[in-house]
């Protein structure tokens, strides 16, 4: 096989096509089956035929249009097989193009037809005369999408080793260890990046470690903040830097806090710890809030800050009077609560009170005010019936009858939220169970997973529990596939009576194929009746796995549970009819 790779013929370059490719018809239209899309993984391995039929039914995440893990690893493997011995990439450059480019595969499989039972062959004749345009794959697996790289395309070049300075830059970044699916991001927003000369992208690199931080810390700067790449040490970097070495919180607050799915500003950080630092908050404190409150420093303004203080200087509020709010209620210099304490000040400013009237709510229930959106003044006189003048009184005699002003929206989205606020302890108290790590990674994709309340989740947990798994187990077996607790008891009960009770399985037959719990009720239904019938007549085998039963397409079942019976087609006409009369 190398040998007709190596004796391929280059032809001049492909013209880059901007229409949408044609859909691929390597999918599973025509299977009528009705499995939600969901994704598994064992906790057992199995063998590999068995694999591939399993995953014949599954969608996969890795294709735009759906395709057999079968279609999949073949094609992949061609292409692999290309890059990696007709042009000479390394083995991870070509492993990983060749695994995280799905619109490229999907569009190349549409290319060469429906009708070849060998995808491995047909991709691989069709690349040999056809070469690609190596940059497409190549961006697509850095995390970047059609759209977003298509501007990036060379207009005449179409293998990655054209362009020897972008390529080395490229490895230099993943040789310094930062992920190769985030490296789009710093591509997008620091092209010029790529076109450093040899060796200068790893010295900006340990530049950075220089300046005191871990190696961890830097690699999630430049895929948080690519720019900090661009030109030499960025100078409000450094100062923030400077700040957090002589503080006991220290520079893996950066490393911690940050995520590389945002974008930050080094000078608002910046203004935001000067402007603590400035109001009085110590060492000490200010690594509370660091640690406590990350986004109000990560997100805050310092400028912001510093109208606020302006506001409520003016208003009447001394100095250290405005400095000890700031370090009682660090809260309140979060965005949502800096909007609420300007309402009620234009509130209270309405209907003519007295600085030294606001000066003393302000000092006495700051944290209420921060907490609550009011309405406008003239909205409070009229469903009162008042004058703005009268409501100024009522409020100087009963300070606390401002909080009843609280905005019909804002007091229906606060519920909302303390019920979510609820559900999701709920939900974090049930992980925390089957040890989940509290704020992990792991956790936060969980609490997205999971569907329902805490003591829903546990409900269905303890129904696998009685049904005779160890508890160990069941929590292996619900890390591996979530989307079990997503299921209703009733739902769990019924499928697993089918299981031990119609089949006569055992239930540690979930051990090995928990995905057995995510297939609707009707595939079950029908095919388990059928093999039940042949098995009472001797046509198959006694206790085959129910993976097999479940896993393959309509087409083979017919052919093998069906068809190897001359009643088969009649029973399982009959079967069909009467599941749908239910």
């Amino acid at each position: 096989m190398i040998t007709h790779f190596n004796n391929y013929t280059a032809f001049s370059s492909i013209p880059r096509q901007n229409q949408a490719p044609p859909t691929p018809r390597f999918d599973l239209s025509r299977v009528p089956f009705t499995v939600r899309r969901f994704q598994i993984k064992t906790c057992v391995r199995r063998g590999k035929s068995e694999l591939q039929q399993h995953s014949s039914q599954l969608p996969t995440r890795f294709f735009v249009n759906p395709v057999s893990r079968t279609v999949r690893n073949q094609s992949q493997e061609a292409l692999f097989d290309y890059l990696h011995y007709t042009r000479s990439f390394t083995f991870t450059d070509a492993e990983h193009i060749s695994k995280n480019s799905p619109h490229f595969m999907s569009n190349l499989l549409s290319k060469i037809g429906d009708d070849h039972k060998d995808i491995s062959r047909a991709l691989t004749k069709f690349l040999r005369y056809n070469p690609i345009n190596e940059f497409e794959p190549f961006f697509e697996s850095l995390g970047l999408c059609p759209s977003e790289f298509e501007p990036f395309l060379p207009q005449r070049l179409m293998f990655l080793s054209d362009d020897v300075t972008m390529f080395e830059n490229f490895h230099a970044l993943c040789n310094y260890g930062i992920p190769r699916g985030k490296i789009g991001r710093v591509y997008r927003e620091a092209r010029e990046v790529f076109g450093y000369e040899l060796g200068m992208l790893s010295s900006r690199l340990r530049a950075y470690e220089g300046l005191g931080l871990r190696k961890a810390t830097v690699i999630k700067l430049v895929t948080s903040c690519p720019s900090l790449l661009v030109g030499g040490i960025d100078g409000e970097f450094a100062s923030v830097v400077d700040k957090l070495k002589g503080l006991p919180v220290g520079c893996d607050w950066l490393e911690r806090d940050l995520s590389d799915r945002k974008t930050y500003s080094w000078r608002r950080i910046l203004e935001t710890i000067e402007f603590l630092e400035k109001v009085g908050c110590k060492e000490e404190k200010l690594s509370s809030l660091l640690k406590t409150y990350p986004a109000l420093v990560i997100e805050g303004s310092g400028k912001k800050f510093y109208v606020l203080f302006g506001r409520l200087f003016k208003v009447g509020l001394q100095v250290n009077e405005i400095y000890r709010l700031f370090i009682d209620n660090p809260e309140m210099l979060s965005d949502k609560r800096v909007k609420n304490i300007r309402k009620a000040l234009d509130f209270l400013i309405a209907v003519r009170m007295e600085t030294q009237f606001i000066r003393k709510i302000l000092l006495s229930h700051m944290e209420l005010i921060g907490s609550c959106s009011l309405q406008a003044p003239r909205t409070a006189c009229s469903s009162l019936n008042v004058s703005q003048d009268e409501l100024c009184q009522m409020l100087k005699k009963e300070p606390l009858r401002l909080f009843s002003f609280v905005s019909t929206a804002t007091s229906r989205k606060s519920k909302l939220l303390s019920e979510d606020s609820r559900k999701c302890a709920e939900k974090e108290a049930f992980l925390f169970r089957l040890g989940y790590l509290e704020n992990s990674d792991e956790m936060v994709k969980a609490l997205k997973q999971f569907r329902g309340r805490g003591d829903q989740l546990q409900e269905r947990f303890d129904c696998l529990v009685r049904a005779g798994l160890n508890h160990n187990v069941v929590t292996e077996i619900i890390r591996h596939a979530p989307m079990i607790l997503n299921l209703s008891k009733d739902v769990i009960e019924r499928k697993i009576h089918s299981l031990t009770e119609l089949l006569g399985y055992p239930i540690e037959s979930l051990v090995s194929f928990p995905a057995y719990l995510c297939y609707d009720m009707q595939r079950i239904h029908q095919r388990f009746s059928m093999y039940l019938w042949l098995r009472e007549r001797d046509a198959a085998k006694p206790m085959l796995s129910p993976s097999t039963i479940l896993t393959c397409g309509d087409a083979r079942f017919v052919k093998y549970f069906v068809n190897v019976h001359p009643e088969g087609p009649a029973m399982w006409e009959s079967i069909n009819q009467s599941y749908n009369l239910k």
